[in-house]
């Protein structure tokens, strides 16, 4: 019995936790439960008063000041009641707000590795169903606690000082009741719970397949995914169906308790009536009184089906609140600073015994360019991703200058960074928008009319209806992946960061579209260091270091020239360009139409001699 009360009392701590975090206004709550309970007492008195009206009936009997005392409580009790239940949806409200505000701060500021573990759609359930369960227990159901227990306790009291006898009576019936409806909220809790849990994975399974629809319909896979959506429908099905034979027992056992207590009143009492040990007015207020007992305790036993339903929601909202974040103190003067980047024995794994990264060391020195190369899978993104600071390496330190990259604030790192990545993301909204996103100054329009033209983007956004003010749609979708990749450049210039780090930048243009890019980058590298990843031997040859990864270590370090002699692995995939070069020359007239096509219509292809060779691809 000890166990069973110890774990009753853990399970509510989560919810009351996190009420007391969210610091509700205190005085409004307790205002509103006042009104409630003042509502509630006006509704004990009624029955009293109908029982002298009953027992001393006639018209001369009533006076003005009954009829403006009833009057007066019912309007009362009305007035009360209406304030009560606009105050609760108001505190539920603000309640809810408080959640969504910490929870939405709390997203923004989780590492990357949280969402490699955690779908989005479970994120999103977070802050609407689970935040929804909470509002609806503070708004609509925490007020029955407390004139549920009052309206309770006093019709008791009244029923005894009316007839000790017959309230007994109703003492039979109300612990059997009891003994099946404990046992049943109990089940709901487990059935509520997993009913969540299963609505947080099929919004997720929905936001995944909906996000990649245009995947999903190339691919054919429309059926696969009908069939995975069917069975979280069917999931939630079972769910529901389990919850409705719940309260298929609930509902019906209390009107079944109704009932008998109705029926052993009205025989037991009439039989007292008769006797002449009651009065009609007595029993008709012990009926009344029957009814404030039995309608209390069906929303009592509504209040602790709710509260099951938030004790899950609150240990998912208070796991979520707990996860780490990421650390964004630090020295704050990184801006305009020149440094070398030292990596020193760095090792990293996204799971623990799996390193992606094996103690790797080099240094780049300011305003130097770097290439990383290497087959796929060696590491050269999860690499970026450590310089960018979406991860913590393992072992080994990052330095700018003498100092690690971690004793700087993070935001005022991130903008020492300018990141033009290979799938080049875009949010819903404007190109303008998108120029500007995350830059914490206004940006004129000339400024972004120079920023895409150094990344060959006015023109394609000259021919758009709305120029700059065109809608990208979500994700970027209404743009082709030539034309998302121009406006990630144009972005990363518009920061005019000291470090560039370029991956696959030019992966998406055309031939001629990339060698003017290729001319602003090379303007926009000057003075800055610069770290890239690239395939093509254009951007390789000329850097002042060239780093080759294999399998998360270094294999080779040094000038173009340097590794063509020392590395063979290196030499294969330059020969391999080489003669893939050799092929454009030969097709040099066909190229350069199909280059002038990609360019009209801002098409994806990639040109053969895009690449270094087809192992040569992002790891």
């Amino acid at each position: 019995m000890k166990t069973s009360k110890r774990q009753r009392s853990t399970a509510s701590k989560p919810f009351l936790t996190l009420l007391k975090e969210t610091k509700p206004s205190y005085g409004l709550l307790a205002v509103a439960i006042a009104l409630s309970m003042i509502s509630t007492m006006v509704g004990l008195v009624i029955p009293m008063f109908t029982k002298n009206l009953v027992d001393g009936f006639s018209l001369a009997s009533i006076s003005k000041m009954q009829i403006a005392a009833i009057a007066g409580a019912f309007i009362a009790q009305t007035i009360a009641g209406g304030v009560s239940i606009y105050l609760l949806n108001y505190v539920g409200q603000k309640i809810v707000a408080g959640l969504r505000d910490r929870l939405w701060r709390k997203f923004l500021a989780l590492p990357v590795s949280y969402y490699n573990d955690v779908r989005t759609g479970e994120s999103v359930s977070r802050m609407t169903n689970d935040t929804g369960v909470i509002k609806t227990l503070v708004s609509e159901h925490i007020a029955s606690l407390f004139t549920g227990v009052i309206s309770i306790v006093g019709s008791i009291s009244v029923l005894f000082y009316l007839n000790w006898k017959m309230t007994l009576v109703l003492f039979t019936v109300l612990p059997l009741s009891a003994l099946i409806l404990v046992p049943l909220g109990r089940q709901m809790y487990k059935i509520s719970k997993g009913m969540q849990d299963e609505t947080a994975s099929f919004t997720a399974t929905l936001s995944g397949v909906l996000s990649e629809i245009r995947l999903v319909k190339s691919s054919g896979a429309e059926r696969k995914e009908y069939e995975a959506g069917k069975a979280g429908i069917m999931n939630l099905l079972s769910f529901g169906i389990r919850e409705g034979k719940v309260s298929a027992m609930i509902s019906p056992l209390v009107s079944f308790v109704f009932m008998m207590l109705l029926v052993i009143i009205i025989g037991y009492g009439g039989m007292q009536v008769s006797a002449g040990i009651l009065t009609a007015g007595e029993l008709v207020a012990f009926i009344l009184y029957l009814i404030n007992i039995v309608m209390p305790l069906t929303q009592l036993t509504t209040f602790f089906t709710q509260i099951q339903k938030a004790k899950g929601a609150s240990e998912r909202i208070i796991e979520t609140l707990a996860v780490e974040e990421e650390k964004y103190e630090g020295e704050e003067n990184v801006k305009g600073t020149q440094a070398a980047i030292r990596v020193e024995g760095v090792s990293f794994g996204y799971k623990i015994g799996e390193n992606v990264l094996n103690n790797v060391s080099f240094k780049i020195l300011p305003g130097e360019v770097t290439a990383i190369v290497g087959p796929s899978g060696g590491g050269k993104t999860t690499l970026f991703s450590l310089l960018e600071r979406f991860y913590e390496p393992l072992s080994g330190i990052i330095k700018y200058g003498d100092k690690p990259v971690s004793s700087f604030a993070l935001a005022s790192w991130r903008r020492q960074i300018g990141y033009v990545s290979q799938e080049s993301p875009l949010l819903a909204g404007t190109i303008a928008e998108n120029l500007a996103y995350g830059l914490e100054r206004e940006v004129s329009k000339d400024e972004m009319i120079h920023a895409a033209q150094m990344a060959y983007a006015d023109g394609f956004i000259e021919e758009l209806p709305d120029g700059f003010n065109t809608d990208v749609g979500e994700r970027g979708v209404k743009l082709s992946g030539g034309q998302r990749q121009r406006i990630a450049i144009a972005r990363a210039l518009l920061r005019n960061p000291a470090i560039l780090m370029l991956d696959e930048a030019t992966s998406s243009l055309d031939s001629q579209s990339e060698a003017v890019v290729q001319k602003a980058l090379s303007n926009l590298m000057k003075g800055r260091t610069t770290i890239v990843i690239a395939h093509r031997l254009a951007t390789v040859v000329n850097a002042n270091q060239i780093i080759f990864m294999e399998k998360g270590r270094i294999t080779g370090m040094g000038r173009h020239e340097e590794l063509l002699q020392n590395h063979g692995l290196y030499r294969e995939f330059a020969t391999q360009q080489l003669q893939m070069n050799t092929v454009e020359v030969h097709d040099g007239g066909k190229e350069e139409a199909s280059s002038a096509d990609d360019k009209n219509t801002g098409s994806r292809r990639r040109p053969a001699h895009s690449r270094i060779g087809g192992s040569v691809s992002e790891g």
